[in-house]
């Protein structure tokens, strides 16, 4: 049965995203797109700036785009995708949950409330279940399930491999993140062009405390948090998709690279449409993975590693994932066909 979907926030650069992986989709049809106050009325052609890198599909074109309010959704559209601002969607988002609406959201409001799943499927599937702890403890009919920031969802899909098999317990990573993390006016040319901006505001708290809530454990009534200390240092740079990171990753377990390495070749999607066959892909050259040559690995929605040198207490390496796909829109789809295939719509 193919199930209804909305767009909140559908003419952003991750609403085009979602747009663009949801049109077609094996199990959602969109059926309602939203957006701001000066969009309404208009038709999604009208309303969006259409940049992303296909065709804007032609029967999204001419649908009527609603207000950002639960009144403006047809009662039918059985899940809601939220790209909004985090500002708009603290306050937007729980409304949708009151009226009974189910969210997958990409913003970052929420992300660390005690109740709220953060999901990446591949990682910890099981932590959807803190759902119904959430809708026991809010008394919603609708819920609540966050994807992790774009940075986060790089590096922790590598980490978790490590972390089974060799118990972390430090992270040190230095990003090196494409503009287009910042929306399309979020940062000028006249800034980024010939340079690199050593600082982006609030993301080195949300890889340090996300991390560790998505390489927690879930015992049926709350996520403990991981123990490894987490510290992150996050630069903008002038590539346009694609963020690497340089991670060192320190063991309880003695490792090598060559364990690094073949625990990380070993990772694998899982059965749901948008999660990739090989989740990490490893490289053996010294100087790869590369924004421009390795962004779209899997389609977008894995991750590449390479870099691995052996350090004092564990190992150093590189990775990268294309920010908007695996790091924004394709997350939130995933959660959404993880809920799907769960039950909760």
């Amino acid at each position: 049965m193919t199930v209804r979907v909305g767009v909140l926030g559908a003419t952003g650069a991750v609403g085009q995203r979602l747009i663009q992986l949801l049109d077609p989709h094996s199990e959602f049809e969109i059926a309602a797109l939203t957006a701001s106050d000066a969009s309404v009325g208009e038709t999604y052609k009208d309303a969006a700036k259409w940049r992303v890198d296909s065709p804007i599909p032609e029967d999204v074109a001419g649908l009527e785009v609603r207000a950002t309010d639960p009144d403006s959704v047809p009662d039918d559209v059985d899940l809601i995708f939220s790209s909004l601002p985090s500002s708009v969607g603290a306050e937007v988002e729980p409304e949708f949950c009151e009226a009974g609406y189910t969210v997958s959201s990409n913003s970052s409001n929420g992300r660390m409330d005690e109740d709220v799943p953060l999901i990446i499927p591949e990682v910890n599937a099981d932590h959807v279940d803190l759902l119904e702890v959430q809708r026991d403890e809010r008394g919603w009919d609708g819920a609540l399930l966050k994807n992790p920031n774009c940075s986060t969802i790089t590096m922790v899909p590598p980490l978790a491999t490590l972390d089974r098999e060799f118990d972390l317990t430090d992270v040190r990573v230095s990003t090196l993140q494409a503009v287009s993390g910042a929306g399309y006016s979020g940062v000028s040319s006249m800034e980024i062009i010939d340079n690199a901006i050593p600082h982006i505001g609030g993301e080195e708290q949300k890889m340090e405390t996300e991390s560790r809530k998505l390489l927690g454990s879930f015992d049926g009534a709350e996520v403990h948090l991981n123990e490894m200390d987490v510290a992150a240092s996050c630069n903008r740079i002038p590539t346009l998709d694609g963020h690497l990171e340089n991670v060192w990753a320190d063991t309880t377990e003695d490792i090598s690279t060559a364990d690094a390495e073949a625990a990380m070749e070993s990772a694998t999607g899982i059965d749901l449409p948008s999660s990739p066959e090989k989740l990490i892909t490893v490289f053996e050259e010294p100087d790869r993975p590369q924004p421009r040559l390795d962004r779209n690995v899997e389609d977008g929605m894995g991750v590449a590693v390479g870099g691995f040198r052996e350090t004092t207490d564990g190992v150093q390496f590189n990775c990268l994932a294309h920010n908007t796909m695996r790091g924004a829109a394709g997350a939130s789809v995933l959660n959404g066909e993880l809920l799907n295939k769960r039950g909760y719509l």
